[in-house]
Parts: C-alpha cells; sequence; structure tokens
C-alpha cells in the first residue's frame, strides 16, 4: 500500500509540475478580501472644525474591502515599536502594536508636538500588502504631515518606499504629498502597498485639529 501511495504522490507531484507557468501564477496571484478588525466607534459626534484645500470629505458609508493575496496576515502584532521621541508623553511604546485599538484613552500613545514618528520592527523582511492606522478616534480629528514609508534599515537612509504622504505644504520637511487630510474614526486609514519588501514602517505626523500634540492608538501591517 505504500508503494502504491508513493506512486500516486509521484504521479500527482508530476502532474502538477507539468502544468503550464500561467497557471501557477494565477493560483499565486489568487485574492481575497483583507481581514480587518474594527474597533467599537465612538459616540462622540462632536464636528472637526478644521478646513483645508486637502481634506477629503467624511465618508459615513462602509470602506470598500481591499482584496489581497491569499495567506496574507497581521505581521506587525507584539512587534518592538521605535519612536523619535526617547519616552511618550502617555502611555508606552508597546501599545502602538498590541492589539488594542479602543477609542479611551488609556489605548492611547501621544508624542510631544512638531514632527514626530513611530516605527514599527517586523524583525524580518517582508512583502507588505497593506498598511492601517489609528490615532486617536474618540473624536474628530485631522492628523496633519501624515507619512508613512517603509525600508529595510532601521535609520531609513536606503531603499526607502513612501506610500501615503498628506503633506501638501511640505511643511514636515519629508516633501509635498498627493494624498488627503481625513478625519479619524473607528476605520482607521487603510494604506495599499502591493508586496513592497521592508522591514521597517516609519509613521511621521505633525498635530491635529484639536491640538499640537500626536497620538497613535495602533499600526497595523500585513504582509506575507
Amino acid at each position: 500500500m505504500n508503494t502504491k501511495m508513493s506512486i500516486a504522490a509521484m504521479v500527482a507531484l508530476t502532474l502538477l509540475l507539468a502544468l503550464p507557468a500561467s497557471v501557477h501564477a494565477a493560483e499565486a496571484n489568487t485574492l481575497e478580501p483583507l481581514k480587518i478588525e474594527l474597533p467599537e466607534a465612538s459616540n462622540q459626534g462632536t464636528p472637526c472644525e478644521h478646513w483645508s484645500p486637502n481634506l477629503e470629505p467624511e465618508e459615513y458609508k462602509e470602506r470598500p474591502p481591499l482584496l489581497v493575496p491569499q495567506g496574507t496576515a497581521l505581521l506587525s502584532k507584539g512587534k518592538p515599536v521605535a519612536a523619535s521621541a526617547k519616552e511618550p508623553v502617555l502611555g508606552g511604546w508597546k501599545q502602538v502594536t498590541d492589539g488594542d485599538k479602543r477609542f479611551e484613552n488609556n489605548s492611547l500613545v501621544e508624542l510631544d508636538s512638531g514632527v514626530q514618528w513611530v516605527q514599527v520592527d517586523l524583525q524580518e523582511e517582508r512583502a507588505i500588502q497593506a498598511v492601517l492606522i489609528w490615532h486617536a478616534h474618540k473624536e474628530k480629528r485631522v492628523y496633519f504631515d501624515l507619512v508613512v514609508q517603509l525600508a529595510s534599515d532601521a535609520d531609513f537612509k536606503t531603499g526607502v518606499t513612501t506610500i501615503y504622504n498628506n503633506d501638501y505644504d511640505n511643511s514636515s520637511g519629508l516633501g509635498v504629498g498627493k494624498d488627503k487630510e481625513y478625519i479619524e474614526n473607528n476605520r482607521g486609514r487603510l494604506m495599499k502597498v502591493d508586496g513592497v519588501k521592508a522591514r521597517f514602517v516609519r509613521c511621521y505626523s505633525n498635530g491635529n485639529s484639536a491640538n499640537p500634540m500626536n497620538n497613535y492608538v495602533e499600526v497595523e501591517v500585513f504582509g506575507k
């Protein structure tokens, strides 16, 4: 029986290898909706008073699903976090990747004013498919100069890929971006990446419409 099973396995392998390369490529590129767990929405509906020529209209309908290759998974849960500041004003760095995305203040990490960043270390280079960021979403705010970059070195000296930049006037000094400012909510901001290989994800901000501080609730990185 073992001999018959071995022969059957060999036949199956031979048939698999004989398939056209296009079939293998199609299987590798099979897409499925990205699985996202959203936190509860806050009931505080205070209107956002900020306006700028780069602010997108507030969206109330559900976000359409993002299609990603099969096997895409959350890579960032529990991964190490570094930042531009030595210590946060509130919270701790590990909260950026701890999975707690609630709007309550004890789920929040706060950095001082000015251009600041937090950085997630995936601990090995991965093919990244999406990045999802929550800033403070207890109330409606706009966070300024959001720039998200990927790199394979922790100092972001070489091979840097910018996947999001809504700094329309270069006030961050990181270059002018073409993405939109938006009003925070429990859905966060989802960024499609399309398989860029990187180990580090760095997220910049430069204050918000309520105060000059910089906040993060969670940064999620998805890939293979």
